[in-house]
């Protein structure tokens, strides 16, 4: 059975590239840096549904993600989530936050997202894909 990803995720995301375990979206917000990881695994909704092996390698794909993402954007802080209540489907959100940024020190969930426009999309998902290579 191939891996089937939630209809929201293709209207609100941007495939960027795959791990062993986990697909990477950009989630079309460009107030903040905004990585998506979602286990090519079905019918799964919490961590724990995952099998041992999997829990493993999804946790040390998160840890390389959030390295990349606080180097590239040079953050010290980030925010890695897993909610899950609007799209069911486990997937984690992993954000560059900044003293700067739209909706510092709250959450990102405060404020009206903003799409990429296609140019800042495509610099956006070239730099991206080129630091996870």
């Amino acid at each position: 059975m191939s891996f089937k990803l939630d209809r929201k995720f293709l209207k609100s995301s941007h495939h960027i590239t795959d791990l062993k375990l986990c697909t990477i979206r950009l989630n079309d917000n460009s107030k903040f840096p905004w990585l998506i990881l979602i286990p090519k695994r079905n019918k799964i909704n919490d961590m724990s549904d995952l099998k041992s092996k999997d829990q493993i390698l999804l946790m040390k794909e998160i840890v390389y993600v959030s390295k990349i993402m606080k180097k590239l954007f040079k953050t010290s802080k980030l925010n890695v989530e897993k909610i899950g209540n609007i799209v069911p489907q486990l997937h984690i959100h992993i954000i560059a936050r900044s003293k700067k940024d739209f909706s510092w020190p709250l959450s990102v969930w405060v404020v009206k997202g903003k799409n990429y426009s296609q140019t800042a999309l495509k610099i956006m998902a070239d730099k991206l894909r080129k630091a996870l290579k």
